[in-house]
């Protein structure tokens, strides 16, 4: 008994899976696999719904992200045509002329121009050269880029390699500014612009000059915001009856304006005058400078005095278009 009692316990440990005459040990097995198997089946069917979700989820959003692109988008049409037209309508080029013919009838009648792009094959052409040589020298700024950066500028238009701005005004030459300043005024007042690059800044200064009878505005070709519609609008109609002068270097200006008897003033908050203070009366040159770095530190060696404006209250700078009209403000009233 003893080993028949161990060979069945052996066998009962060993095979007892096989063995179905005893119901406790076989009865709990199968119970076990039963178990086993319905959470391994269960636990498959909620990672396929899981899986399913995921895809749903997935599917979806995408679905979601995708669908705008094969709508009828306005920002994205299928067709270049359509494209270029689109971004044209969005970006306001009533003031630009692109290809050769247009181009060179506009610069041979001599109409105010603002800023031009070519390529270099434009620019060392026979027919152009001399008219953008003539061009650059009265203050134009003419920029030498390439086929693709005219392109990205035009958005794809057919530019034949040049396109230019138009100005919103004429310009006058420095020397014709200086004689009609001291032909229609004892002390004429005439504004500088060093690095204003915001057009609403400068049609708001020419806005102001206009207003205190100011004679004239000297805008750098660099640097500078020029005579564009932004300008022309901010202006008001200020530049139908004010001169400006676009300059190729405005420190060269400024020296020559200096041998013709005119002071240098230039508007800093490390002045060392206060505005208030000031007292000279002869032919005034205010030189106004950027918001973000004022007056460059080669144009204030060429000012005879730096001028400051006393703030009463927290604010520690002001507006560049302020500051100016504050200043002319006290200048004519001298």
């Amino acid at each position: 008994m003893k080993n028949s009692s161990n060979k069945f316990n052996g066998k009962n440990k060993k095979d007892g899976k096989k063995n179905s005459e005893f119901g406790y040990y076989s009865k709990n097995t199968n119970r076990s696999e039963n178990n086993n198997r319905f959470l391994h089946n269960s636990a498959k069917n909620k990672k396929a719904e899981n899986l399913k979700k995921n895809d749903e989820n997935y599917t979806f959003s995408s679905l979601k992200r995708r669908n705008p692109r094969f709508k009828s988008n306005p920002e994205f049409p299928n067709k270049n045509s359509d494209l270029h037209q689109e971004f044209t309508n969005k970006r306001n080029f009533d003031d630009w002329i692109w290809g050769k013919h247009s181009v060179y009838e506009a610069l041979s009648s001599e109409r105010a121009i603002n800023r031009i792009w070519c390529t270099s094959e434009i620019f060392s052409s026979d027919k152009f050269y001399i008219l953008l040589k003539d061009l650059k020298l009265k203050g134009v700024l003419i920029e030498e880029v390439s086929w693709n950066r005219l392109s990205q500028l035009t958005y794809g238009a057919s530019h034949q390699g040049v396109a230019l701005q138009l100005a919103c005004s004429k310009t006058i030459s420095l020397e014709q500014l200086i004689e009609f300043s001291k032909h229609n005024c004892q002390n004429p007042i005439i504004v500088a612009l060093d690095g204003i690059t915001d057009p609403h800044n400068v049609g708001a200064i020419i806005r102001s000059a206009e207003a205190f009878d100011c004679k004239g505005v000297i805008i750098p070709q660099r640097r500078s915001a020029g005579l564009t519609g932004t300008v022309a609008k901010v202006a008001a109609g200020a530049l139908e009856h004010v001169q400006v002068s676009r300059v190729v270097n405005l420190n060269r200006a400024l020296e020559e304006l200096k041998k013709n008897g005119f002071l240098v003033v230039g508007l800093s908050g490390d002045g060392q005058i206060s505005i208030s203070n000031f007292q000279e009366k002869s032919p005034l040159v205010v030189v106004v400078g950027s918001e973000d770095k004022g007056i460059s530190l080669l144009t204030q060696k060429k000012c005879d005095f730096t001028l400051s404006i006393s703030l009463k209250g927290k604010t520690s700078s002001l507006n560049a278009s302020v500051a100016a009209a504050i200043s002319l403000f006290h200048l004519t009233g001298k």
